[in-house]
């Protein structure tokens, strides 16, 4: 609903989910669906998958967490046969938890062969194993837990031997999206003081309801500024200035190997206008570092500033020429 809503409002930008949870839905409702949302948003649309995050949601369905991720694969391996079908071909298949019978999409996918489906990865080399063994692209949402940096690490060799194992083409890394959590502002004290607002609430909210990535619950006694210091500290965000965010970035690039597109969680850690100016900073400052837009301007500068005395040695005998020949003129004008 909120990417048909989305989708009404905007032309160009791109939509997807992170992520829908596969063991709540049968495949070819699933399939079906998203087909619908290829065609309303004319193939702007991203599937993210995932096993399910809430603990209490597959409780309240009757699924056991164990038995989350199997799930999953099997829903999204009916999901590609669905899509990879020909138009005169049915899939049929039979699981512990759903029935296939003589299924085909009565309408074929906007994208071409399908949209773009992307798997979840969380600690566990679940995620990565699945979409280098069904050669989809990749969603890392690690950062944001303990152990996440060591997952990272690891991830893309996962990837890479189940795609080898199920003699799929070698993985591109510009698939894989990696997740991080920022907050930026004029100084790294500003920045701290912002997530003030909310940032301590965030945590015990989610880590109460058994979110997995906020899982630890976090109730500080000491100040709220204390708290987003320790917080920040953990190495799980960046809580900072613009070159902080730099650096946060570029060591997740050094430690995975390389990655194609970095995501921002949003949050409400700080107060709109701050969370507002944020964006703004990484808009202005991280983007262009990271596309090479600054580097020509850079080397520009750098270059008339080691120039600066020749250059202007040289300009500023012109203006001393052209003062000189002036008054001259004047003079002999002034005489005749």
């Amino acid at each position: 609903m909120f990417i048909a809503a989305a989708a009404e409002r905007t032309k160009h930008i791109r939509l997807g989910t992170g992520v829908v949870s596969l063991p709540y839905h049968h495949p070819l409702m699933v399939a079906d669906r998203w087909v619908l949302l290829d065609h309303l948003t004319r193939g702007r649309v991203m599937f993210g998958t995932g096993p399910g995050a809430l603990p209490s949601d597959a409780y309240m369905m009757g699924i056991d967490p164990v038995d989350q991720r199997p799930m999953m694969q099997e829903s999204l391996e009916a999901i590609l046969a669905l899509f990879r079908a020909a138009p005169d071909e049915r899939i049929s298949r039979k699981t512990d938890w759903f029935t296939l019978q003589d299924a085909a999409l009565h309408i074929r996918p906007y994208s071409w062969p399908y949209p773009e489906i992307s798997t979840a990865a969380m600690v566990s080399p679940s995620g990565p194993r699945l979409a280098g063994a069904l050669g989809t692209s990749l969603l890392s949402l690690s950062m944001s837990v303990p152990g996440g940096y060591a997952a990272i690490e690891t991830t893309w060799d996962t990837v890479c031997d189940q795609a080898a194992k199920s003699d799929r083409p070698e993985p591109d890394r510009q698939n894989w999206r990696v997740l991080g959590v920022i907050h930026l502002a004029d100084t790294r004290e500003q920045a701290i003081e912002d997530c003030t607002y909310g940032l301590q609430d965030f945590a015990n909210y989610f880590g109460a309801a058994g979110f997995v990535p906020l899982s630890e619950r976090t109730e500080d006694t000491g100040s709220a500024y204390e708290f987003v210091e320790n917080y920040a500290s953990k190495g799980n965000c960046c809580i900072g200035t613009t070159a902080d965010a730099i650096a946060y970035i570029q060591d997740l690039l050094d430690r995975s190997g390389g990655f194609g597109t970095f995501l921002l969680l949003g949050h409400d850690w700080a107060p709109p206008a701050a969370t507002f100016h944020s964006y703004e900073l990484f808009a202005r400052e991280v983007i262009p570092h990271f596309k090479g837009q600054l580097t020509a301007a850079r080397a520009s500068h750098d270059w008339a500033k080691g120039m600066r005395d020749q250059l202007f040695g040289r300009a500023g005998q012109a203006i001393v020429n052209a003062i000189t020949e002036a008054t001259t003129e004047a003079t002999a004008e002034g005489k005749s």
